[in-house]
Order: C-alpha cells, then structure tokens, then sequence
C-alpha cells in the first residue's frame, strides 16, 4: 500500500551493501542485503558479533544463490567466525528460509517465536501440485477476476518449501517483555501482529530491530488467506503500532527487514497507523454500491495493479474489507457466484 513520503524520517546509511559485503550500523552490527526473485527485490538481514561468534536475524530466501552468498559472507565479512544463533523474526520464506540450513549444516540454535516456528515448520510440509478447494473457494469469495482464476486453478502454486529448507525440531522460544543479549547490547522483545502473527522486534537503548513491522518507506502486506478466511489483521496491525508506538523515539536507529536503516521511528508509527485509516475511510466510501475484494483494488492502492501483485493485492483487499464488515462499518451478502459482495452499512 502506498504511504506519505518520507518527511520527519532521516536515513543515515544512504547505500545499501552490495551483494557479499555488509556494513557497519552500529558497533557490532552488521548490516547485509540478499536478492530475491520479485519486485520487492531484496531482504535486509543483520549480523551481531558475540566475540567468538556471530547471531543472524533473519537469513533470505533458501536457494543454491543463497548458500553461494553465504559462504561468501563467511569468508569475507563475517571473517571466519562460526554462526551460533539464528534469530528469525517472523515466518515469511525471505526472513525463515536458511534458518533449517544452518540448523542442519552448523547445528545452531533457532530462536523465534512459537508460532512463527510452528507456521514454518507446518507450510514446509504443506506440499501442493494444484491449488486446493478450500484456496480456489477463497479466491471465488474475493471476485478473483475469471482470467486470472482460470489460469491460476490448474498451475501449481507457490509452495514455502520451493524456497525455505526442511526445518529440524527444535528451537528456542521468544515471549513479549523477554530479555536477551546479543553482540553486547540487551534487548528487549516486543512482538508485533498483523504482517505476521507474533512477529519479534528487538528493543534496546539506541537500536531497534524491525523485521517487517518496521520499515521506512513501504506498508507491509496486511493479507487473509484460506487458512483463515475471516481473519482481521488490519486491527491485529494498528493495535500494534499504537503500542509498539509507546516504546519509541526519535534518536533509535531502526534497522528494517527491508529498505533502508532509519530514525524518526515515532513519526513513522503513527504515518502506518493513518495510512490504514485513510485507506479503510476510502473504502467505506467506495462501497456506497456493493463491491468485490477484486472491486476495490482503486480506493485501496490509488494504482493499477500489475500482474505480479495481483495476489498481494487480492488479499490486502479481503483484509479491508473483513475490518469493515468485523467493525460494523460494512455489511455483505453472498452473490450466486460464491463471491462476497460488501457494501457500507447505512
């Protein structure tokens, strides 16, 4: 979705790492880029010294690229220290990916989590050749438009283990308020929902490590899927940011899944909060006449929407419109075809 511009937000590392280095952000932190295949076209993950050896959060995508740069990065940047922790925000294939690789090749100790192990470790083994009933129902309930759902029906789907290594048992969990160290500094552990659920950010006195619910310049996806249909994340989000927003402040440096570090992290708090709020006030305006999740992609993203984010942008779109019809502000009826029609609640 897209937000304001940057104002109030400063960026002191301008250049990001090209691929095989990494960057000092701060004393012990490094900072590193890995490619991925999409137009979100990279993943920031960091790696803190622990003196005799190093703790990654997050770890991109598994691929044969992947483990090439990473070897790379053990020669060079990481300068022959072994990895003893990998540290996974959250379970999206571009943060968890590598994280049984390591676990396998280096025997390290995962910490994330519970619900982001189980979520990973489950859709691992989620194998599809064809999407299921339930998927091709939920894509029939969002106004797929009928090209798009013709083509997509006989295709096999992405699966997550196309790009995340078989995960091992075993991992270490992280709880809200938890305290741990890693490369000399304290940090404290406050999760955030909505992106993903129980999504881990870091917190100490000068660094927060945002993962996907912290980034400068873009609002992550906010979607429901056909593992929960009548999920609500949009208000799994703003609860969030209205309390992640009590911890935060000006001089923190915050180091985001994506895009570039930052500082002004209250100011981009509350920009996510009112960009969520001016999207659902667009659409409850939009749904005057009844509506579609497919219908509503113009109030919601003020663009077209491309190919290649139709998916992303069909289940942000449910997400909406499920907060809408959750918080009495929309009402809807099914229509002959399966497809939910919404409409503003008078």
């Amino acid at each position: 979705m897209p937000d304001a511009g940057p104002s109030g937000l400063q960026f002191p590392f301008p250049d990001a790492p090209s691929e095989g280095e990494a960057i000092e952000v701060a004393d012990g932190i490094l900072w590193i880029r890995l490619p991925l295949p999409m137009a979100l076209d990279h993943v920031n993950v960091f790696a803190l010294d622990d003196g005799d050896s190093w703790t990654l959060i997050d770890t991109g995508f598994y691929s044969k690229r992947g483990v090439r740069i990473w070897d790379r990065l053990r020669d060079g940047p990481l300068a022959g220290k072994p990895i003893s922790r990998v540290l996974v925000t959250h379970h999206h294939p571009d943060h968890v990916g590598m994280a049984g690789h390591f676990q396998a090749r280096d025997g390290v100790e995962l910490l994330t989590s519970r619900t982001a192990w189980l979520m990973a470790r489950m859709l691992t083994l989620d194998d599809q050749s064809r999407p299921l009933p339930e998927t091709l129902a939920f894509w029939r309930s969002a106004g797929m438009d009928p090209e798009i759902y013709a083509e997509r029906q006989n295709e096999r789907p992405f699966n997550f283990a196309d790009m995340v290594h078989p995960m091992p048992l075993g991992f270490t969990r992280l709880v809200e308020g938890q305290q741990i160290t890693i490369g000399g500094r304290t940090w404290t552990i406050r999760m955030g929902n909505g992106h993903a659920p129980e999504h881990v950010t870091l917190w100490s006195d000068d660094v927060v490590i945002g993962g996907d619910q912290l980034i400068s310049t873009i609002s992550p996806n906010l979607g429901v899927y056909a593992t929960e249909p009548e999920a609500d994340p949009v208000s799994d989000w703003l609860v969030s940011c209205e309390r992640l927003l009590t911890f935060a402040n000006d001089r923190q440096l915050v180091l985001p899944g994506h895009k570039l570090p930052f500082q002004g992290l209250p100011f981009r708090l509350e920009q996510l909060i009112q960009n969520h709020h001016g999207a659902l006030k667009r659409l409850e305006t939009y749904l005057a006449n009844p509506c579609t999740a497919h219908d509503c992609f113009a109030p919601l993203f003020k663009r077209p929407i491309r190919a290649g984010e139709y998916g992303l942008a069909l289940v942000e779109s449910v997400a909406h419109l499920n907060h809408l019809f959750r918080v009495g502000r929309a009402t809807r009826t099914k229509r002959a075809d399966g497809a939910w029609l919404y409409q503003a609640a008078s």
